[in-house]
């Protein structure tokens, strides 16, 4: 738990900077933030997949699960929606972010499972799965935090984590949060301010 809190501290700190409005000038909320990094994943075809794998690309990086039952949906529902709306603004631009949506429960979220999930969200999301330790040191390193909650009867559980969409520039530094949690508008316009 006391490694929660710290990490949680971050989060907060980083929604709010997200929420300050920037001169033209200015540089991102992010800018400086040591969050992100190299990664070596399996996306939802089984291939190998890392940070170099898309040169040139803004990433949008959103960590969920497939079995949330409310949240993740809805979240990356809006992501999907909102580079959909961004991309009919500006294809040329729109082309230049890659949406990225990264498992905190690697044991169910299989490649299959994911491929079925992020085919609803957005033609060009890719999901990305590992191991357990692959995992948790890339959501460290990218700031967010998650837990697994004790299974029912049944096996089930929950997994409660950081509800962040965070853009990435083509270097891998952060950029800003995106508000997927405003809805698909919020999305396209926070894209349209930092895609250049």
């Amino acid at each position: 738990m006391n490694k929660i809190i710290p990490a949680l501290s971050i989060t907060l700190l980083l929604a709010f900077a997200a929420c300050q409005p920037a001169a033209k000038d200015t540089p991102p909320p992010l800018a400086g933030a040591t969050m992100g990094g190299a990664f070596a994943l399996v996306d939802q075809d089984e291939q190998p997949v890392t940070d170099r794998s898309f040169p040139d690309k803004y990433r949008l990086v959103y960590f969920g699960y497939t079995y949330c039952p409310d949240v993740c949906p809805v979240d990356v529902a809006a992501i999907g929606s909102g580079l959909t709306q961004f991309e009919r603004t500006n294809r040329v631009l729109g082309a230049k972010v890659q949406p990225l949506f990264i498992t905190v429960d690697p044991k169910r979220d299989t490649p299959a499972v994911l491929k079925a999930f992020v085919a609803n969200f957005h033609p060009r999301m890719v999901g990305l799965t590992g191991t357990e330790a692959q995992i948790s040191d890339i959501a460290r390193r990218y700031a967010v935090i998650f837990e697994r909650q004790k299974p029912n009867e049944t096996g089930a559980y929950l997994v409660d984590h950081s509800r962040t969409a965070v853009l990435y520039d083509p270097d891998g530094h952060p950029i800003a949060l995106i508000p997927q949690d405003q809805g698909p508008k919020a999305v396209a316009a926070e894209l349209a301010r930092w895609v250049k």
